[in-house]
């Protein structure tokens, strides 16, 4: 088996309230993965907030498409390790990370699909039912958006509700967790999240006047990156501490697990590298006896806790569009049953892309290209915003491009499939006025596959 082509692009997912009073919308990379024997991939990396989804983008299609496309797929390992240690200047951290994770996650779900098999099975499985908890409570929410959340979460079964301590003042965030556990009653166990907004002084400042709610985890109390700080805080406060979403390879982990920094960790499968990292960051912590809650994406997570002894939570935010993927499993109970389907088990439903689908400019100007044609004659089909035809991703130095006054700019030209007889052609230029395509010029020889700009 070989693959024969990776087809990228960024949805934009607006959110529901309560989310979108913190968030209007999220980012989702999508890398599709196509192989000679007609097995696909879907991989996908969740950019919160939209933050960094166009440079991981161009970051995959560019230096880490390249390695994989013409390999066999059903080496994961092999290819983690080629992109991986393809940008020896590039730490594996950041958007290199996120765009490694899409990668992996695609492969893992060809390897699933090619064995017949879901995931957690493939990779060993130890229960096929994980527990969830409910997370949210952004501080954009008033009181009654927090209550609110954290009771709907409450009557999906869940027994675990998270919410976020970012005011600045130690008291209100003492008030904000005691009005929820007021409102859920015992049966519900909290934890907070501090997003690293606290030095160590402050963490434990805060944890003291947190300690009389018995909660599960204190979360990122500090600066994800100073793993000694983290390691102070744990050591010195009574309510365990839970950390891992902002720290990308195996290497950070072993060092958060050495320095006894935490006894949660929380890699995200989107951000650790893909599945294959973060199965080994789970197996890691399990010589510490340390547990594991993979951050957000439970749809995937679930593999990930599925496949673990040491598995512990999935987080569920209830954000998504149900128009946006086909296969998520319901919460039953609190509880998620792992999809029995071969690979991951999650697809795009139909039309997502095309509704979802980032548009070329912020100001709503679209451009169209309605006839082109490849050096073999072949005609290509149109669609907005660009042209589509058989081309790999592929990106283009010195487009020279007008608008319909005849204003002119030079930006660059990424073009990457979508499906199978489709795809985009987006110009990126200073100032997003340019409007149709003109030719291309400068950008020393044409790329195979890609037609004159008419």
């Amino acid at each position: 088996m070989k693959v024969t082509g990776v087809e990228t692009c960024v949805l934009t997912v607006p959110t529901q309230k309560p989310i979108a009073l913190e968030f209007a919308h999220h980012k989702l990379v999508i890398a599709q993965i196509a192989t000679d024997e007609g097995i696909t991939g879907l991989g996908y990396s969740l950019a919160f907030g939209g933050g960094g989804a166009e440079a991981i983008k161009v970051y995959l299609d560019t230096r880490l498409a390249p390695l994989v496309i013409g390999q066999d797929p059903l080496f994961v390992e092999r290819l983690w390790e080629r992109m991986f240690r393809g940008d020896r200047g590039i730490k594996r951290q950041g958007v290199a990370a996120y765009a490694i994770s899409a990668l992996d996650i695609g492969l893992w779900d060809i390897a699933g699909k090619a064995a017949r098999l879901p995931l957690y099975k493939l990779w060993g499985a130890v229960t096929d039912r994980v527990t969830a908890y409910g997370s949210g409570g952004w501080p954009a929410y008033g009181i009654d958006d927090l209550i609110g959340e954290a009771q709907r979460y409450a009557k999906l079964g869940c027994r675990y509700y998270k919410m976020k301590i970012h005011h600045p003042d130690p008291r209100e965030n003492r008030k904000r967790v005691e009005a929820v556990r007021r409102a859920l009653g015992d049966d519900v166990r909290m934890m907070v999240d501090a997003n690293q907004k606290l030095d160590v002084l402050g963490a434990r400042r805060q944890a003291a006047m947190l300690e009389d709610f018995d909660l599960v985890w204190f979360e990122e109390p500090v600066l994800a990156d100073d793993l000694a700080a983290c390691a102070e805080v744990a050591q010195s406060i009574r309510i365990p501490v839970a950390t891992g979403e902002n720290n990308y390879t195996r290497f950070e982990f072993r060092d958060l697990l050495e320095r006894r920094a935490a006894r949660y960790l929380m890699p995200d499968v989107c951000r650790a590298n893909g599945f294959s990292e973060t199965l080994k960051i789970g197996h890691l912590a399990a010589a510490h006896q340390v547990a594991v809650s993979p951050h957000v994406v439970h749809e995937l997570s679930l593999h990930i806790v599925g496949a673990l002894s040491n598995g512990f939570l999935v987080e569920l935010i209830d954000w998504t569009p149900p128009d946006l993927f086909e296969g998520l499993p319901p919460c039953e109970d609190g509880h998620f049953r792992i999809p029995d389907r071969p690979g991951h088990g999650v697809a795009l439903a139909r039309g997502a892309i095309e509704k979802y689908l980032e548009t070329p400019f912020p100001t709503g100007l679209r451009w169209r290209i309605d006839r082109a044609r490849a050096p073999s004659s072949r005609r290509l089909a149109t669609a907005p915003g660009g042209f589509v035809g058989d081309l790999i991703p592929t990106v283009v130095d010195g487009v020279t491009a007008e608008d319909r006054r005849g204003r002119a700019g030079v930006g660059v030209v990424i073009i990457a499939r979508s499906s199978p007889g489709k795809g985009f052609l987006r110009l990126s230029t200073p100032d997003a006025r340019i409007r149709l395509v003109a030719r291309v010029a400068g950008a020393g020889p044409q790329p195979p596959g890609l037609p004159a700009l008419l």
